[in-house]
């Protein structure tokens, strides 16, 4: 996933009312304890309390041309650029959003090329694909992501597509962020089970490529790695600014150059 949350190489060497089944303080999302994921609803470390019955209503009605979302925007051209150091090395994380579509449950979705390198090295090339409803949330369709050692493709395990074999989107970015709002992020079992929570708004930042007001700041975590948590914080106009994993691992990366799209 572009910004992906709990990253392999770092520690392991819709409006609201258009998901049913979302959280009771009406605020939208999925379920923090899905059928098999293996992490029962008591444990969850996010939960916005569907129970595990997850049914986002997304239709190809619902769907925009432009990615425009305040905290999330995915315009044509747009390009970030990322440095860490993590447990396996200096990270760099290169995204563009491309001019390409992919049609996926009869939207059109917008590409995003995703690479990490690591000390150099290529450790995973992704295309990921998105799409923004009528109301502003940005929802995540799927990704094909390939994983490297040495030069050569190891792994292909995070690939999944919304629509095809049980796999259903989520919501990226809602579009009105709300303090204690949780969200499924995807949803393939067993693959692909990503939550994110507000945890704050309004804050300052400053990181390498610059300060920003008005932060808001997330946690996210999957129950297929349960041990890890990661905080991040996204600016508006901008996206990620920073992304810290503060639980079962260690490592930072920040903006250190973006370039708006047109």
């Amino acid at each position: 996933m572009l910004f992906r949350s709990v990253r392999q190489v770092m520690v392991c060497a819709a409006t609201a009312a258009s998901l049913v089944g979302c959280g009771s303080d009406g605020s939208g999302g999925g379920n923090g304890s899905s059928p098999g994921s293996g992490s029962p609803p008591g444990s969850a470390v996010i939960d916005p309390g569907d129970g595990g019955d997850y049914h986002p209503a997304l239709a190809a009605t619902d769907a925009v041309d432009v990615i425009d979302n305040t905290y999330l925007p995915l315009r044509t051209g747009s390009m970030w650029r990322y440095e860490g150091d993590g447990e396996n090395g200096h990270e760099v994380t290169e995204i563009v959003v491309t001019a390409d579509r992919k049609m996926i449950m009869g939207i059109s979705a917008v590409v995003v090329h995703d690479t990490v390198t690591v000390d150099g090295e290529v450790l995973e090339d992704t295309y990921d694909w998105y799409t923004q409803d009528r109301d502003g949330n940005v929802w995540y369709l799927g990704e094909a992501t390939q994983e490297f050692e040495d030069g050569k493709v190891v792994s292909t395990e995070g690939s999944w597509e919304a629509g095809v074999d049980g796999a259903l989107p989520g919501i990226v970015m809602p579009a009105s962020p709300t303090v204690g709002a949780a969200f499924r992020q995807e949803f393939y079992a067993s693959h692909a089970e990503d939550l994110m929570k507000i945890t704050g708004m309004g804050s300052a930042l400053a990181v390498t490529a610059g300060s920003y007001s008005d932060v808001v700041t997330t946690n996210e975590w999957t129950p297929l790695q349960p041990e890890t948590i990661e905080e991040k914080s996204y600016a508006p106009g901008v996206g990620m600014v920073r992304e810290t994993v503060i639980s079962g691992g260690t490592g930072t990366t920040e903006l250190v150059a973006f370039t708006p799209g047109g």
